[in-house]
Parts: structure tokens; sequence; C-alpha cells
């Protein structure tokens, strides 16, 4: 659904507005509490400090008595009902005859507590501005011992409901301009970029392969550039690894079909080998043996491949197997008999591993051939292998003379088709040899390469 149409609670950038002129109207009656009843202690001492000056015009007066008409006057500019002042030697009062006997409340400003203020000043708007308060509070005049005044809560009250209705205006005013503020800077710096982020979320989900739908990351170097970039790598990744799927799932329909005509073309071989291992020339028989235990590999290998629709090795059917002799194979199968590249193999001719044949052949296999592809102007390869004492793993080591891997391919060597040291290559050799070592609870590691050759080691476990 577009920005547009979406509901103001579900809008990121609309709820940040509401939060926050709701979170500056809280701090507003947070400071507006105190500042009501500050402002009431303040009323209330302007009206003792003018009652305490009223007070001193009585004293001045002869044999301090004033006019009715006077007193009315000074009572009314200081705003009070009586005033009562007590000085080191006499008392003095104003408004006699206002003085009442029972007054509605009574307050001490000489050390008042604050939540006593607030509580004191709610009052006031509670009683709506009806009642009549006694107020004791300190003297300006360092003769004075008490001074007490009376008078309405009236005009307190009017006073205060102005102040609360300003304070409101002026609390709704700060919270709509700052609320607009920080939206504005919100979404600029966040919800801008986190849409961003979204659309191009949303755009690649739909299309994947196509490198457009990638997001751009911006350069800024906080979170957001960070998010930017992590999610511009993950969706190269993703783009990257979709596409490796594809390729494999092509390449997986392809080898299905090349397995089943292959396998046809072995059943034909396989009936000729038949024939070969007929004649009575010894070396035939020998070469023919030997070609029959490569197509039996090969037509197994095919068929599990069209049986699972994938090669995964099977569980190794382990046993003593003469190592000499497995080495001996590879190298009729590689025709490294009389060829360019000379062919040591060292193995102690009584050394056994324990492993699976066909598995342990296809590893040594690789390893040859791999040397062999090395050296397309000859060279050599060497295997020996050695036994640990006292029942310890077995060591088989493949050497050549080539020119040592390329740098690039070192970096993925044993990863299946981006490992590849040589053209044309799919880089499967390595990976499969490794996979068959882990399933024998070994491992297959590059010993060493260098431009004055290659050397890989296969360690096997003695049971």
């Amino acid at each position: 659904m577009p920005d547009r149409y979406r509901s103001i609670s579900v809008s990121l950038r609309s709820r940040l507005l509401l939060l926050t002129m709701l979170y500056v109207l809280m701090v507003a009656s947070m400071i507006y509490i105190p500042s009501l009843a500050n402002f009431r202690q303040g009323f209330l001492e302007e009206r003792l400090s003018a009652a305490q000056i009223a007070a001193l015009a009585l004293e001045e007066a002869p044999n301090n008595i004033i006019s009715s008409e006077l007193e009315a006057n000074l009572l009314e500019a200081a705003g009070v009902m009586t005033i009562i002042m007590r000085r080191q030697d006499k008392s003095l009062l104003l408004g006699f005859d206002n003085l009442t006997e029972k007054v509605d409340a009574d307050y001490d400003l000489r050390s008042p507590l604050l939540k006593d203020l607030i509580a004191d000043a709610f009052s006031v708007l509670d009683s709506e501005g009806f009642r009549i308060i006694r107020v004791v509070g300190k003297p300006i005049d360092a003769n004075t011992r008490y001074v007490e005044i009376s008078l309405s809560e009236k005009i307190l009250f009017t006073e205060m409901q102005a102040y609360s209705n300003n304070m409101m205006l002026l609390a709704i005013t700060i919270s709509i301009f700052s609320g607009v503020l920080v939206y504005m800077t919100l979404h600029w710096f966040l919800v801008r970029p986190m849409r961003r982020i979204k659309n191009s979320i949303t755009a690649f989900r739909q299309r994947p392969e196509d490198p457009g739908r990638a997001i751009k990351p911006s350069r800024r170097r906080d979170e957001i550039g960070v998010v930017e970039r992590e999610l511009g790598r993950m969706q190269e990744e993703l783009r990257h690894a979709l596409n490796h799927r594809n390729r494999l799932a092509q390449l997986g329909e392809a080898v299905s079909k090349i397995n089943h005509d292959l396998r046809n073309i072995l059943a034909t071989a396989q009936l000729s080998s038949d024939v070969l291992s007929r004649i009575k020339d010894p070396r035939v028989a020998k070469t023919s043996t030997r070609l029959m235990s490569a197509i039996d590999r090969a037509i197994s290998l095919c068929e599990r491949t069209l049986k699972h629709g994938r090669c995964d090795e099977p569980d190794p059917i382990k046993a003593e197997q003469p190592i000499f002799t497995l080495v001996d194979d590879v190298m009729v199968s590689l025709g490294l008999e009389h060829g360019s590249i000379t062919f040591h193999n060292e193995v102690p001719q009584n050394l056994t591993a324990f492993a699976d044949s066909d598995q342990l052949f296809r590893v040594i296999l690789n390893l040859a051939r791999n040397a062999q592809l090395a050296q397309p102007d000859g060279g050599s390869i060497t295997v020996h292998a050695e036994a640990e004492p006292d029942g310890g793993p077995v060591h088989i080591c493949l050497k050549d003379t080539g020119p040592g891997l390329p740098e690039e391919a070192r970096e993925n060597l044993f990863k299946p088709f981006v490992s590849a040291a040589s053209p044309g290559g799919s880089g499967l050799g390595l990976a499969i040899a490794r996979e068959i070592c882990e399933a024998h609870g070994g491992r297959l590691e590059l010993e060493y390469t260098s431009a004055k050759g290659t050397s890989f080691i296969i360690c096997l476990p003695s049971q």
C-alpha cells in the first residue's frame, strides 16, 4: 500500500509527530504543577508585603488611629480583608470590622514544603474562589515579630485560572512547534532513508536477480549508512547465490542427461571389456581387469547420481586396503606408465589403510590427475606413505614438481566450482577428495606449494 493511503496510526512519521507532541505536553504538565504552586506562593507573599507596608502607615498615624476611609483604601490596595502585625512593643490591626470568627483555611508561608504548596494550589482551583483564608508570613522588617492577613480567594482563583490557561496555550504551542521541528528532522535523517531501505527490500524481493533492484548505499557514516552498505552487500551476495543456484540446477539437469547416455556407453564398454578378459595374454588380462574395475566404478557413480538426483558419497565400507596396489592402479588409469611424467610409487608394499577401496582410489586419482595437468611439459609425481607407530593414523603424501598453485586457487582450494586451478577445470576434484577423507574420519590438507612443486597429504585413522 502506498504511504499516502496509510492510516495515521500506521505511518511511522505520523507516529513520530504525535509522540513528540505528547511527550512535550507531558513535560509541560510536569513543569506546570510546581510553577502553579510557585505562582500562588508569590501571589500571597506579595499580599503579605503590601499588608505590612499598609500597617506601617497605621503606625505613623497619631495614636495609631486613621480614618475609616483611609483604612479601607489601604486594605483595598493590599488586596486583603484584615491585617494583624505585631511589633516588638505593640500590635497593629487593620480591618477590625472585617474580622470573622471562622475562616475556611489557614496557611503558614514561613517554612512551606513543596508538596504542601502543590496541594494548597489545587485546593484553590477546587474551591473556585469561594473561600476566606488566613495566611501567616515572614516579616519584611526586623522589628516585626508576626504578620497575618486574611483575604478572599476570588482574585487568587481568577489569576490562577488565567495562569493555567496561558500555560496550557503555551504548552500546546510549544508541543506543536517542537513536534513539527522534531518530525521534520527525524523525517529527513531517519524516515526518508528508512523508507528508501524499505523500498529497496520490496523491489529486490520482487526481482532479486535484477542488479538494478539492489540498494545504492549513501556516504553516511552513522548506523543508517552501515545498514545501507550491509544491505547492499547482502543483496549482492544473495543475487550471486541465486544465480549460482540456477547454474547448478541447469548443471544438474545436464549431468542427469549426460549420465543417462553415459551409462549406456559404459554398458557397451563393459561388454567390450568382457571380450578382452577372455584373451589369454597376461598383459591384456591385467589391463582388462583394471579396465573393468574402472568401468564398474563409473557405472556405480552414474547409478547413484541418477537415483538420488545428486552425487552424495555413500558411507564408506571400510576394510584393510593395500595402498601400493591402489596407487599402482591410479598410475595405470592415468596412463603414466609411458608418458612424459615420471611416476614414483614409494609406498611400502605391506602398508595398508583402513578405508573404502573405491573411495580412496578416487581421492588419490583426483590428486594425481591435478598433478598431471599441472605439468603438461613433463615432470614427476611421487607418492609415499607411512603409518605412525602404535596404531597411529596413516599418512599418504603425493608430491609433484609443477609450478605450484596460483594465489586465487589457494584461497578457495576445497570449494566446489570456485577452486579450479587450471583452465577448463570444474573445481570439484579437491572438494570431493576432502569430503571422502572427512567421511573416513581423516583429513586432506595442502602441505605446501611453491614454484618447485606442490604436496598434498592424506591422513586416515587406523580404525
